[in-house]
């Protein structure tokens, strides 16, 4: 049964990041179909390849911010129903909207969508736990760090765009690059060079960005359904085990709690961290303690282990909920200014560094896999998006130098909003960038185009709020009554 789920869900997960492609991906490519650089085919193989260069070479900070959006309990417990429930959700109600709006063309964002479908799966089981207060089970500090950067990103895509071609008409002095190009006839070599440059930037920045977003659910998926394989990683060797146990020892050396006698089992002091990571929740003076004797237990299952092979299915999933928990906490009170002392500060830092490196991990199969399922949805339905941003945003023929200043922005924006662990919209950032570019060289607007894309912009996050805890609900019922499982 537990591989039955494997492989429908990894289908769902991968499903997604080929929808994915149909949106995100045909940006990159937008700009070179149009300008007659490259030909359609070569095109989306070329934005295919260096797509799977970027998600290859990608740091995993923006897929492990978007599992931070979801909610704590569902984390820990992602092998039970409800967290079944919620991977099924997040993906079915993603890929309704994207698949939607896809035939549609117009480009919505997956970010946005993902987004949307997190809030409602954290909304609905606030209200289906009992327990709860409505709405804690979404991470709203996290969601408004995201939420900046994706309505900051289109305006920063419109303005620089902008600016860039306006620049580039004051320094560069070839009327070639400003004119539309002839029907079917590629331009000159020096062009051509530069738009090919501008794609290959887009398509690398887009899978090392929007490429993890699948390959966090992924890992979810697979901690949960096989812990003994992927709670942490098995590859880890004895020196860096050895090193975050003595780790560990020093951290209940350094915070000088009390352990003993303040919590009469581990679930309670579970139980501590766990209500602490609750987004609206604030440290308590069982915080710390609770800290020191989690890290204690760490110390305590690691004594004498030199592989995490030695350890079983039971105690893998275990200790890895212990890891979270504890790097989990550091972070927030590192984030509240709680870690006042310079040493206390110094040492639990890099004992979370250590944590991630043990729990926050991707296999290279999954980044395969994920690039593989977005270039071959780049390749099968690029035409509808293409055709938006390439005929629809301006009144008049896209240009060179109109697609090398929204690509060589919208390359710039993603790359740095990878390297902050940002999720941004591909999608948002070339469309405005375009519209930007429109507007700076007098080419008109198309306002009906401009007004779709707005409006589907405006009812991504609402719709699929609400996509998200409808399809959670669902999924749950049928999970726990015709499933049958715990």
């Amino acid at each position: 049964m537990e591989y039955l789920f494997l492989a429908l869900v990894l289908g769902l997960a991968l499903s997604f990041e080929f929808v994915n492609g149909f949106h995100d991906t045909a940006n990159a490519v937008a700009t070179v179909i149009y300008t007659n650089t490259l030909k359609p085919n070569i095109a989306v193989v070329w934005s295919g390849c260096w797509n799977l260069i970027g998600v290859l070479t990608s740091t995993g900070a923006v897929a492990f911010g978007i599992i931070a959006l979801l909610p704590v309990e569902l984390v820990l417990n992602v092998g039970s129903s409800a967290g079944f429930a919620m991977v099924f959700a997040l993906l079915i109600s993603a890929i309704m909207w994207n698949l939607g709006t896809w035939y549609l063309g117009l480009p919505a964002s997956s970010s946005h969508t993902l987004i949307g479908s997190i809030m409602g799966v954290g909304l609905a089981n606030s209200m289906l736990s009992s327990g709860h207060i409505f709405g804690e089970g979404v991470n709203w500090s996290k969601a408004q760090e995201v939420f900046t950067s994706l309505l900051v990103s289109p305006i920063v895509g419109f303005t620089c765009a902008a600016l860039l071609l306006i620049l580039a008409k004051i320094l560069i002095k070839r009327p070639e690059l400003y004119r539309a190009p002839d029907h079917g006839k590629a331009p000159p070599p020096w062009i051509r060079a530069l738009l090919i440059l501008t794609c290959t930037g887009v398509s690398f920045a887009h899978g090392s960005n929007d490429g993890q977003k699948g390959m966090g659910l992924i890992m979810l998926i697979l901690v949960g359904i096989l812990p003994g394989m992927f709670a942490l990683n098995i590859d880890t060797n004895a020196g860096a085990i050895a090193q975050l146990a003595a780790t560990s020892n020093s951290v209940v050396s350094v915070l000088q709690q009390p352990v003993l006698g303040t919590f009469s089992n581990n679930q309670n002091i579970t139980n501590e961290l766990s209500d602490f990571l609750k987004p609206s929740n604030e440290a308590t003076k069982k915080t710390l303690p609770a800290l020191a004797a989690k890290s204690r237990t760490i110390k305590d299952k690691l004594a004498g282990k030199t592989s995490f092979k030695q350890l079983s299915k039971d105690e893998l999933g275990s200790l890895r909920t212990d890891m979270y928990l504890v790097a989990g906490t550091i972070a927030k009170l590192d984030k509240q200014k709680k870690l006042t002392d310079t040493k206390q500060e110094e040492v639990l830092t890099s004992y979370k560094t250590q944590l991630d490196k043990v729990t926050k991990f991707i296999p290279n199969w999954v980044k395969f896999a994920v690039a593989i399922a977005l270039g071959l949805g780049t390749m099968i339905g690029w035409k509808r998006i293409v055709v938006t941003v390439g005929e629809k945003i301006g009144k008049d023929h896209l240009t060179y130098a109109q697609g090398a200043s929204a690509e060589l922005v919208a390359m710039t924006t993603i790359g740095a909003a990878d390297y902050f662990g940002l999720p941004v919209s591909t999608t948002h950032v070339l469309s405005s960038g375009v519209a930007g570019t429109m507007a700076a060289n007098h080419s008109g607007l198309q306002m009906d185009t401009l007004r779709n894309l707005l409006l589907a912009w405006v009812l991504t996050l609402p719709v699929c709020v609400l996509l998200g805890s409808a399809t959670y609900a669902g999924g749950l019922y049928i999970v726990l009554n015709i499933l049958g499982l715990k």
